[in-house]
């Protein structure tokens, strides 16, 4: 095995699927790695290790990792390929089958890859064994993590694990029980953020509205603590759970100095049958009282909402339900998805299993909702000033680009100046392709 680069020292290329707390975890690592001299790999330069973050949330998901996975090794045959994430926790030894494959750690082993990086360089590869199992089913520790992702914000990792076991769901035997950091910790990693010049944090976990559990401290005491730190100007709330989103945090976001009109709440099904048989802890009328508290508190905020169709149990008139509440609410946009089978979980045993075209039947007519909904949210800021945070990409078509406060994509003409600052911005056209706006700098900005 090839352990040096052109620059001297072993390289590394990274691959990540799923949530954004995968991305948080990969960055992470990419940064223990290179505290111990494995940098990135270049372009067109064959890395001695890959590592893939992977993702189990659906079939699909699966077999997408499988294939990356086969990919890398025909492309790279002398790399170590380093398998984490939900898939190698789930379907450890498949994933160690894999060719190429020289490790497997589960979500909660993560970190000690940068351990089996380092004894490979120094010892080489003959002392270690051919494929090394490190994916236990230990996940009383919380492994923080605070990272930059690909454009001007940080994702900071509060929470990991989930505790609620809903029927279609395999994130509990993936992550393991709920854990969470502590605010003094939080508030540390933060801090650091804004010495390196950041200026927006996306708060992630697997069920965030459940950090502190066990201990006195709550989400809301998080929020309103991170909401100190000097430097951060943007705070996002990656995805709550209805029944965890509690007025008092809405209430207060209305008027934070820097937590975003922006939530990401998970429905899963507008049926409160549906809702009952996936496990779910909450019924349509507190989704409803929740959305629309939202509204009346803050009402330019982006609701993005998911929700699962085909799931079992879903008849056609408990679809046409669930459809009819979508439209009935005053959200922004759906996140949908397919439900998919997943191996031991309680959903199997639900009866009335729906058909795949009819699933993607349900997930067109769905989607179709979204479109119609984002279309006449964005409608309402065509000649609107929002604050921009411009992102440092260049675009071949010489623009550059960031979100308003209230999640609105808007283009504007580049000027590198502008990277990374929060810069008030008219939202002069809405393209009704893309739903994104063509903007311009205010006067004075």
């Amino acid at each position: 095995m090839n352990t040096t680069d052109s620059r001297g020292g072993a390289s590394a290329l990274y691959h990540t699927f799923g949530c954004k707390l995968n991305f948080a975890e990969t960055s992470t690592l990419a940064h223990m790695l290179e505290e111990r001299g494995v940098t990135r790999a270049m372009p067109g330069e064959d890395p001695d290790f890959v590592v893939v973050n992977t993702c189990s949330v659906t079939e699909v998901a699966d077999r997408k990792c499988r294939q990356t996975i086969r990919s890398y090794h025909r492309r790279y045959p002398s790399a170590a390929i380093l398998v984490t994430g939900c898939y190698a926790q789930l379907k450890c030894e498949e994933a160690a089958s894999l060719p190429g494959v020289a490790l497997v750690a589960g979500s909660n082993q993560k970190l000690q890859i940068a351990d089996f990086v380092t004894h490979r360089i120094e010892h080489g590869a003959e002392a270690v064994p051919q494929v090394m199992h490190t994916a236990s089913r230990d996940f009383r520790e919380f492994a923080p993590s605070c990272s930059k992702g690909d454009r001007t914000r940080y994702f900071l990792k509060v929470q990991d694990g989930c505790d609620y076991w809903c029927t279609y769901c395999t994130i509990p035997a993936a992550r393991g029980r709920s854990r969470s950091g502590t605010i003094e910790q939080l508030v540390g990693q933060a801090r650091e953020a804004a010495a390196q010049g950041g200026k927006e944090i996306v708060i992630t976990g697997v069920n965030i509205g459940d950090f502190g559990k066990g201990r006195s401290d709550t989400f809301f005491d998080l929020i309103k603590a991170l909401d100190k730190v000097e430097g951060i100007d943007r705070y996002r709330i990656s995805s709550i759970e209805p029944n965890l989103l509690t007025d008092e945090i809405i209430d207060w976001c209305a008027g934070s100095r820097a937590f975003m009109p922006h939530f990401h709440i998970p429905l899963q099904c507008g049926s409160d049958r549906v809702l009952e048989l996936m496990r779910r802890h909450y019924d349509t009328a507190l989704f409803r009282e929740k959305i629309e508290r939202i509204r009346k508190a803050i009402p330019d905020a982006f609701i993005g909402v998911d929700l699962i169709v085909g799931a079992r149990g879903e008849t056609e008139e408990l679809f046409a339900e669930s459809k009819a509440f979508v439209e009935s609410l005053p959200i922004s946009r759906l996140h949908v998805f397919p439900y998919s089978e997943r191996p031991g979980t309680r959903a199997l045993a639900i009866d009335h299993a729906v058909s795949a075209q009819e699933k993607q039947r349900r997930d067109h007519e769905m989607l179709a909702v979204s479109e119609e909904k984002l279309r006449g949210f964005c409608r309402k800021y065509v000649g609107a000033l929002r604050p921009v945070l411009v992102e440092h990409t260049v675009s071949e078509q010489g623009m550059m680009s960031g979100f308003t406060d209230n999640y609105l994509r808007v283009h504007i003409p580049a000027d590198q100046s502008l990277a990374n600052k929060i810069v008030m911005c008219r939202l002069d056209s809405l393209d009704p392709d893309t739903l994104e706006f063509n903007g311009s700098l205010a006067p004075n900005a």
